[in-house]
């Protein structure tokens, strides 16, 4: 698959500074001063013999292990500057199927805000006790929204009630939010200076596209010509219709999100769960870098369009969180077998092309 020509660069919606411009500043407290400034690394041993540069952004490594990490905490940040939330005071309440409300946790104990977290069956055992661990309240949505098994729209539903029912409840909305976009600005900003400005295509993995519309913002202010290449998970919602049950949580949405824009991609491509497990455990065996789902659906994307890259280029793949909280089912040869069929030749050829 070759990737679509060039066309001209879709201009993000404008916005004025705002409060979450704190999440770039100093004196976050504690451990979130870590957030952000995550390494850039070459990936040498993923395609053996392709003269295209790889480059891998390693958001795992912040501190709630996520790239998740910079939108909770210039969400919550920007809130507590608006007034929105009072330490000590103040609950926030959101919806995640993992990652995000990981971030909120930590942030939320550091800052003394009360949070509840609404989940889903597909949270993994592992989040689910990664959020209790950090003194989380978990709520859970049991019903699907559909036959598909999607529980985005009731998690959102449950959501509602809950701020309409715990006292100083505040809701975040990382679906609309704009401080969820503007806090990721600053990945795309560590890359271009990592990389001095010379980034020909970035992966990233689609959700509420927090994360590709501040990446796309700061391409587009700043003069890049970075190609950027949407990954979203086949039956999304995001870049087409809802069309079959997704078994990996962390990228793609039954619903599009209000930060998706047209035009936020060059071009997109549909990853399935089995590309997600074929390209974690490619990256692991190739590079040791143990990753998550959507991280091996960016690998995937890659491996699907490197062939029209030019010899000379430059790609970035966004890895956004780590795979130890998939060990029950990505990294697991019997799930995988399970819900497969005996696949272990796709990854296992692709490492020794």
């Amino acid at each position: 698959m070759m990737p679509p020509p060039p066309r001209p660069r879709a201009r993000p919606p404008r916005r004025e500074p705002g409060p979450a411009e704190v999440s770039a500043a100093p004196g976050r407290q504690g451990v979130l001063a870590a957030v952000g400034a995550t390494p850039l690394v070459r990936l040498d041993r993923l395609f053996p013999g392709d003269p295209t540069r790889f480059y891998a952004k390693l958001e795992a490594l912040n501190p709630g292990g996520s790239n998740k990490d910079r939108a909770a905490l210039g969400m919550v940040l920007g809130a507590i500057e608006s007034g929105q939330l009072i330490p000590g005071k103040s609950t926030v309440i959101e919806s995640s199927s993992g990652n995000l409300g990981v971030g909120l946790a930590q942030v939320c104990r550091l800052y003394d805000l009360r949070f509840i977290c609404v989940v889903d069956p597909k949270t993994t055992a592992q989040n689910l006790a990664i959020l209790t661990a950090y003194g989380a309240e978990l709520n859970t949505v049991t019903e699907a929204d559909n036959e598909l098994g999607d529980f985005l729209s009731a998690r959102i539903d449950r959501v509602r009630e809950l701020v309409r029912e715990v006292p100083n409840a505040f809701w975040l909305n990382q679906y609309a939010n704009t401080l969820n976009a503007v806090a990721q600005e600053r990945v795309m900003g560590e890359i271009a200076e990592q990389l001095d400005g010379e980034i020909d295509y970035l992966f990233v993995a689609t959700g509420t596209c927090g994360t590709i519309h501040g990446c796309a913002r700061f391409i587009a202010e700043n003069g890049l010509s970075t190609r950027v290449i949407a990954v979203d998970a086949e039956g999304s919602a995001i870049f087409g219709e809802v069309t079959c049950h997704r078994l990996i949580p962390g990228h793609g949405a039954a619903i599009r999100s209000a930060l998706h824009y047209d035009g936020i991609a060059d071009s997109v491509v549909r990853m399935t769960d089995q590309d997600c497990v074929v390209g974690c455990r490619r990256l692991v065996g190739a590079e040791a870098i143990l990753s998550g789902g959507s991280s091996g659906a960016v690998v995937s994307a890659v491996s699907q369009l490197r062939a029209g890259f030019a010899d000379d280029a430059s790609c970035v793949m966004l890895l956004p969180d780590r795979g130890e909280r998939y060990l029950d089912t990505i990294y697991s040869d019997a799930w995988v077998e399970e819900k497969f069929g005996d696949i272990r030749h796709l990854w296992k050829e692709q490492v020794a092309c």
